[in-house]
């Protein structure tokens, strides 16, 4: 067995290395680190005798709503396979197949012939639209060892990692490759079979949920996750264990090969709800009723559309750049259902929001000069205030809004058309103040900015902050300063992570906070 296993990692090296792979082991350096609170993953897709258990409507659409965050306006994806010396061999087709579909998504960017078109109608508060733009940045192989199980490991599996164990290898991998950290780039996490993960390490907990293949069966919870790391750099992550075969995950359709396991399995799944929501539940996710914090692959998670043809003898549904694959749809708010693909040609709503003080901790919001092609139909509010608050939806442009305290909220608003078309926008707003609050101010001297946010958002500290500095450079940290390298008028993103949104299932917030910054 040993030998065999031996054998099967120098093929796989050999195979990277015909891809032109970089590779990089236990020696490499390590990036910096700060160990920070870290919850429960929230946004994972779950087995799929689960997903056929959720509601198809609640109250008015069922559709995603808008809780300020940030969306990807594009996004570079690389794939880290983690598989040290004497791991189990993948099947020799599965990370040149996932390889290929990464780079046939790339292909068609910019189309409308498969289901990434659908994030397209999805934007944040600062403009900003998930346009189909996809790259593929290359597949990196990992061979530093796995560290101490942390999880269950019965046989057949081997090694069983932790959420936080997954985190400290992206940003280590990532820092070793001087890979960049922000809302344009992602990675996705392979590791071989019978590797399997655990959301923690507190058997109280069952483990927080575990992978399809962990053992005893009731820890199994999940098929795929995507989130972002708790620690500085933060850093947006997927982690797509080894389901191909797997009931709960793959329903064994394969055009391809084995690869479609993991593509069906998760892959594509956390891939448009990565661009859509990379923060879970602090862009676009489902604000109320039974399905109350799912998001845009959750809704359709066991939806795969009617087949276009077969081959090799399996259904297809999607065709990217002349190749067949067979995955689920997604959730669009245009028709208020699951699609395989959209051609977005509906005006988009305008969306216009003002905040005035009231008495006491209470808000008004006016949303009177948003528009719509025949009409908003409805708005939707999330003010991100209290755990698992829902979202509240009004045929007016006008809401008060009480706080349960004084202090700075993040708060979203939906603006939506009647064909369910939506356009978000949103801010921070503080009690007691008119108008918006900005996220974080600056000092200038010359061509260096010193940043500092705000250090309390929705009724938690702010922990960890992701910046883009507007020239292409981004930073981390409540406290960074930038120097440009020329004179201008740069425009400054910010993430303020405090706890994912209250959509569900966590308090606190990661809002978007944007501002101009001129250096001289």
């Amino acid at each position: 067995m040993r030998v065999h296993r031996r054998r099967g990692v120098l093929a796989l090296a050999a195979l990277f290395a015909a891809l032109a792979v970089s590779a990089i082991g236990a020696s490499s350096a390590s990036a910096v680190l700060r160990k920070l609170p870290n919850g429960q993953v929230v946004s994972y897709q779950p087995l799929r005798h689960a997903a056929k258990g959720l509601a198809k409507f609640d109250l008015a659409f069922q559709n995603m709503d808008y809780n300020g965050g940030a969306v990807m306006p594009s996004n570079k994806d690389y794939m880290i396979v983690w598989a040290p010396p004497g791991s189990h061999p993948f099947p020799s087709e599965y990370i040149p197949g996932i390889a290929e579909f990464f780079k046939n998504l790339a292909h068609d960017s910019g189309g409308h012939q498969n289901v990434d078109s659908i994030a397209t109608q999805y934007n944040d508060l600062s403009g900003a639209v998930a346009n189909y733009q996809l790259s593929f940045g290359g597949v990196i192989l990992d061979t530093s060892p796995y560290p101490r199980n942390q999880c269950p490991v019965i046989s057949p599996v081997t090694n069983c990692l932790t959420d936080h164990q997954i985190q400290v290898e992206v940003e280590r991998v990532t820092a070793a490759h001087g890979l960049k950290h922000d809302l344009t780039h992602e990675y996705f996490v392979f590791t071989p079979p019978h590797v399997e993960e655990c959301f923690s390490d507190n058997p109280e907990a069952s483990f927080g949920g575990c992978t399809a293949g962990e053992l005893p069966d009731r820890l199994e919870f999940f098929c795929a996750y995507h989130q972002e790391t708790a620690m500085a750099p933060m850093t947006f992550y997927a982690y797509d264990p080894y389901v191909t075969g797997n009931p709960g995950c793959d329903d064994g359709n394969h055009p391809n090969g084995p690869s479609d396991g993991a593509i069906e399995g998760g892959l594509s799944h956390e891939h448009n709800e990565s661009i859509t929501d990379p923060i879970p539940n602090d862009a676009w996710t489902n604000g109320v009723g039974p399905n109350q914090g799912l998001e845009v692959g959750d809704q359709c998670g066991s939806s795969m559309g009617p087949a276009l043809g077969t081959h090799n003898g399996a259904l297809y549904n999607q065709v990217i750049d002349g190749h067949f694959y067979w995955y689920q749809e997604e959730w669009s708010n245009v028709g208020h259902t699951c699609l395989q693909r959209l051609n977005l040609t509906d005006r988009r709503p305008t969306a216009v929001l003002n905040a005035t003080a009231g008495p006491g901790t209470t808000m008004v919001f006016d949303a009177t000069g948003s528009t719509a092609p025949g009409g908003v139909f409805e708005f939707s509010w999330q003010f991100n205030d209290a755990f698992a608050a829902p979202t509240q939806a009004t045929a007016t442009p006008v809401i008060e809004h009480t706080f349960p305290e004084a202090g700075s909220y993040s708060i979203g608003l939906a603006v939506m058309s009647h064909s369910g078309l939506s356009t978000g926008t949103g801010g921070i707003i503080t009690t007691g103040h008119n108008g918006f609050t900005p996220g974080f101010t600056t000092s200038t001297t010359g061509h260096t900015v010193s940043f500092t946010a705000l250090s309390q958002i929705s009724r938690k500290p702010v922990s960890n902050v992701m910046w883009e500095f507007g020239d292409g450079s981004s930073g981390s940290g409540l406290h960074p300063s930038h120097t440009y390298a020329a004179p201008g008028t740069y425009t400054v993103k910010a993430i303020l992570f405090s706890g994912v949104g209250s959509a569900f299932p966590g308090d606190g917030a990661a809002p978007l906070a944007v501002e101009k910054v001129t250096v001289g």
